[in-house]
C-alpha cells in the first residue's frame, strides 16, 4: 500500500525570510504550493491552488488573517486554516478560532511540531496548545453567559457586531479600524448605525449596554 499524499500548504506571512525559513523546515514532509505576503495576494493564491491547509500569520497587512478566513472560509470550505503567529494574546487566538481557524500555534513551535500540527489540521482535527485552548474555552463560556443578548443584536450586520464587540472591550475607533482593516470613518459609520438600531445615544451608552450583556467577553 502506498503512503498517503502529504498535505498541501500555502504559507501566508509578510516577512519573506520567515516564509523561506518555514518552507525549508517543512518542505520534506508537506507540499508547499506557494507563499503570500499580503491579504490580497493570499486570497488570490488560495483560490488558485486550493491547499489543504493555509498556514497564516494573524497580522498580515491590509486586514490580517481574519480577513483571509472570512473571505475564503465560506467560499472554499475544504481549505483549513492554521494560525502561526508570534502573538499569544487571548484576543488574537479567540478572534481567529471564532472566524473558523482550525488551529493556532506560536512561532516558538519546533519544525516537527509544526508539521504534526499541519497534518492534524489537514485531517480535520483542531490544534491548540493547552494555554491557548484555555483562552478559547473561557471565551466560549463567556459567550454562552452572554447569549441573552442574542435576540437584541439580530438586526445588526456581521461587521456591526464585530465593531460592537471591540467597543465593548474598550478599543478606540483607530484601534478598531486597524484590527478590522477598515478606515476610522467607516468604524464611526458602523457605530452610528448600531446606536440607531439599539436606540442608544452615544458610544458610552453603547459600551455600558454591551458590558451589561457581557458582549465581547
Amino acid at each position: 500500500m502506498s503512503d498517503p499524499s502529504p498535505p498541501t500548504v500555502v504559507i501566508v506571512d509578510d516577512h519573506e525570510l520567515f516564509r523561506a525559513g518555514v518552507k525549508a523546515e517543512i518542505a520534506a514532509r508537506v507540499a508547499v504550493l506557494g507563499e503570500a505576503g499580503s491579504v490580497a495576494d493570499a486570497i488570490t493564491l488560495i483560490r488558485q491552488r486550493q491547499p489543504d491547509v493555509v498556514l497564516l500569520d494573524v497580522h498580515v497587512p491590509d486586514g490580517g488573517g481574519l480577513e483571509i478566513i472570512r473571505t475564503i472560509g465560506a467560499e472554499l470550505p475544504g481549505v483549513r486554516f492554521l494560525a502561526l503567529s508570534v502573538s499569544d494574546a487571548p484576543e488574537d487566538v479567540i478572534d481567529l478560532i471564532r472566524a473558523g481557524a482550525r488551529g493556532y500555534v506560536t512561532k516558538t513551535i519546533t519544525a516537527a511540531e509544526l508539521v504534526a500540527a499541519i497534518e492534524r489540521v489537514a485531517g480535520g482535527e483542531v490544534v491548540l496548545s493547552p494555554t491557548l485552548a484555555g483562552f478559547v474555552l473561557d471565551a466560549f463560556a463567556g459567550r454562552e453567559r452572554g447569549s441573552s443578548a442574542g435576540r437584541e443584536v439580530e438586526g445588526l450586520t456581521r461587521r456591526e457586531v464585530e465593531v460592537l464587540e471591540l467597543i465593548a472591550r474598550g478599543y478606540l475607533y483607530k484601534e478598531i479600524a486597524h484590527r478590522l482593516g477598515i478606515s476610522a470613518k467607516t468604524v464611526e459609520s458602523h457605530v452610528s448605525s448600531v446606536l440607531r438600531k439599539l436606540n442608544l445615544s452615544n458610544r458610552h451608552q453603547l459600551a455600558r449596554w454591551a458590558a451589561q450583556r457581557r458582549i465581547g467577553e
